[in-house]
């Protein structure tokens, strides 16, 4: 089941997380474990005409999804990752640039750093959780192009 967090222009300008903590905090009430893997984001910002950025190129969109982040470092479990939210979620969070023939270039230390940021976060809290880890994040390292070996798991 897909669930869904609308944000808008007045949301992201007034960095109102209401709109995802109602959804969020919902889905810890009914047992958040299972709702891995379903949540989506549907983004209204008002850009100028023929402004030609994406919103994760705008800067007040960006601030909106760093202060989501802040709150609920562990999102990326419940990010639809095969309908590319977590690469969206992600470049929300990372500094990239844009190419017309290679797409989305990730700062590549940057992208590092987020990412074993995120797995340490999630390790833990899927421990918390009562879930197995090591499989998940191995998927997650694996939707940014990095691969984790079994050993990593062995340090924490």
């Amino acid at each position: 089941m897909t669930i869904t967090i609308a944000i808008n222009t007045d949301s992201i300008n007034n960095l109102d997380l209401s709109p995802a903590s109602t959804v969020i905090e919902k889905l810890h009430e009914e047992a958040i474990a299972s709702h891995e893997q379903q949540l989506r984001f549907d983004i209204k910002y008002d850009l100028e005409p023929g402004d030609p950025r994406e919103l994760s190129e705008v800067p007040e969109v960006r601030l909106w999804f760093v202060r989501l982040d802040a709150k609920y470092p562990w999102l990326p479990f419940l990010l639809d990752w095969k309908a590319g939210e977590f690469a969206r979620y992600t470049a929300m969070l990372v500094p990239h640039q844009f190419s017309a023939k290679e797409g989305i270039q990730f700062n590549p230390e940057a992208l590092e750093i987020f990412l074993m940021q995120k797995i340490f976060i999630l390790s833990d809290w899927l421990k918390q959780q009562g879930l197995p880890t090591q499989s998940r994040l191995k998927s997650l390292a694996q939707i940014l192009g990095y691969e984790l070996d079994d050993a990593f798991f062995e340090t924490f």
